[in-house]
């Protein structure tokens, strides 16, 4: 028999160290006890690969009416009303707040400095180090969390599910890979903060941590999970053989950069007005589409009309990585094809980060709040953590109010330095392989749920993930647990995508090539064991 696992009691705890995950536990340490468990290294997150920015009304020239009104045109009609006004009017408050933090974004003299991103009316993106925001956002927020004594961080500790009694989540098991140790954490309230399943396809931009854990772990628990058709696909991902899909941001096309097939023509003034700034699914549909008709495998983006100087100091990360790859992208074309980014959907909630089940929330990438619709605006994506994170937050504080518990603190629990352990010890984070299951999980999740989907394609797609052999569960392994999430989610989203008869947003189905209001003006949703349903 396993040994029993050790029990720790918190009064709160947050799975995930991304900024929602952060700022939500930053909240909840001023009325109790809580522990944060991260998977990886306390500084890994999808977070600290945001590079694009930070949307928010703060210019001059900006209002919160137009940010709504832009974010409600992307989304497709799909967006909840009352939650983008919630993101746009609460956003302000909260970057400031970040800002007193520490946070320090780009300046042009002693002004905030604003960039504009496809489907923006105005210059509201702030950006940090040119291209690291998110991973500036995330060390301001982990200096202030570490400053915190009732906030406990606890690196490579992966979730394995959730405990549920009477209907209530009142706890969650983890793994610690640093020992292989079992541990039970029962707390109060329990936020999931986990991000995306980027790694569901073959290409992606996505860390690898990103296999959905906390909505596969929801969904398994009897969470609802809503909107799981609507997978973003980044247009521009670096297409060099052997090298990972990285990210290579829209603010790039904000700042001039054009998109050319191989036989360099610029392409997209036949795919819409906008062109390079149109909304992201157009351009990735384009990208794709362009692909095909010259059997190429990707397209360009040249930024050669700016200088090295400007690219150096602008994208400073970026241009360095192309430059690792052979690329001068002041002078060099950049091979770019798109890549699975951002999930839309997820674990269903309010406007306060509760889910379906009494004592369980979710917020940032993890969770379907509504503000992204079909189609997320473009930098939008950290906003929603940050605001959402922060009422979600107040909202378990207020429902789980702290128990008087004396000497409440958690023993064993430190909070390491980054690129350590739980217990300050170095902790290799050596790549997995993938194996056959996952590796063939991908592919066809890529080929025929991907960016351009039709019936017949969904419906083969279903049958073959259903005979995939999914690892046995009773192995206590990470790498087998985050692939039965995968696979989990992988049927999630087929369904999802075969039940949506129409083409909206980020879901294009070729035989259904266009919107229909009429029936599917709703959000899919579902649990473990039903069908998939439209609600409004």
């Amino acid at each position: 028999m396993p040994p029993s696992p050790k029990t720790h009691h918190a009064d709160y705890a947050v799975i995930g160290c991304g900024v929602a995950g952060l700022r939500a536990a930053i909240e909840l340490s001023e009325t109790g006890s809580v522990l944060v468990l991260a998977k990886s290294d306390l500084s890994e997150s999808a977070t600290a690969y945001a590079q694009g920015g930070i949307a928010v009304s703060l210019s001059d020239e900006d209002e919160v009416g137009l940010h709504e009104q832009d974010t409600i045109l992307a989304g497709d009609g799909l967006c909840r009303p009352e939650a983008v006004r919630t993101l746009v009017e609460e956003g302000p408050k909260y970057i400031q707040q970040l800002i007193e933090w520490g946070t320090e974004f780009d300046r042009a003299g002693t002004k905030l400095a604003f960039t504009r991103e496809a489907a923006h009316s105005r210059s509201r993106i702030l950006h940090a180090q040119g291209d690291s925001t998110g991973r500036e956002i995330s060390r301001a927020l982990l200096a202030r969390a570490h400053k915190l004594t009732r906030l406990h961080l606890r690196a490579h500790a992966f979730t394995t599910g959730l405990i549920v009694e009477s209907g209530r989540v009142t706890g969650l098991r983890f793994l610690d890979e640093n020992d292989g140790s079992l541990h039970e954490v029962r707390a109060g309230a329990i936020l999931l903060a986990t991000g995306g399943l980027g790694q569901i396809y073959r290409e992606t931009t996505n860390p690898e941590m990103a296999t959905g854990d906390g909505m596969a772990i929801a969904y398994e628990a009897g969470a609802t999970l809503s909107d799981m058709e609507f997978v973003q696909f980044h247009p521009t991902a670096l297409a060099v053989k052997g090298a990972p899909r990285f990210l290579l941001s829209e603010a790039l096309r904000g700042e001039g950069g054009i998109l050319r097939n191989i036989n360099l023509e610029r392409f997209m003034k036949r795919y819409a007005e906008a062109q390079e700034l149109a909304p992201r699914d157009v351009v990735a549909r384009a990208i794709v589409s362009e692909m095909h008709r010259t059997q190429s495998d990707y397209v360009y983006l040249d930024m050669t009309a700016k200088s090295a100087e400007f690219l150096k100091k602008r994208f400073p990360r970026i241009y360095a990585t192309c430059l690792g790859h052979g690329l001068d992208l002041s002078t060099d074309l950049a091979p770019v094809c798109p890549a699975a980014h951002y999930m839309m959907g997820g674990v269903k909630t309010d406007l306060w980060g509760r889910t379906s089940l009494p004592g369980l929330y979710a917020a940032g990438e993890t969770a379907a709040t509504g503000v992204h619709g079909a189609n997320r605006l473009a930098s939008n994506s950290l906003l929603e953590g940050l605001v959402f994170g922060a009422r979600t937050g107040q909202a378990m504080s207020q429902d789980a109010p702290p128990e008087k518990r004396s000497g409440i603190g958690l023993p064993g629990v430190p909070a390491p330095k980054p690129g350590e352990g739980a217990a300050g010890t170095k902790k290799a984070t050596a790549k997995s392989a993938h194996s056959a299951g996952l590796t063939k999980l991908r592919e066809l999740m890529w080929k025929h749920v991907g960016i351009l989907r039709n019936g017949p394609e969904l419906a083969a797609a279903l049958a073959q993930l259903r005979k995939i052999e999914i690892p046995d569960g009773e192995k206590l392994c990470r790498a087998v647990q985050e692939e039965r999430n995968l696979h989990a989610l992988a049927e999630l989203i087929t369904r999802s995508a075969l039940a949506r008869n129409e083409s909206r947003g980020s879901h294009y189905r070729s035989d259904f090539a266009f919107r229909d209001d009429e029936d599917f003006l709703k959000h899919s949703a579902t649990e473990r064991g039903k069908d998939i349903r439209f609600e409004t």
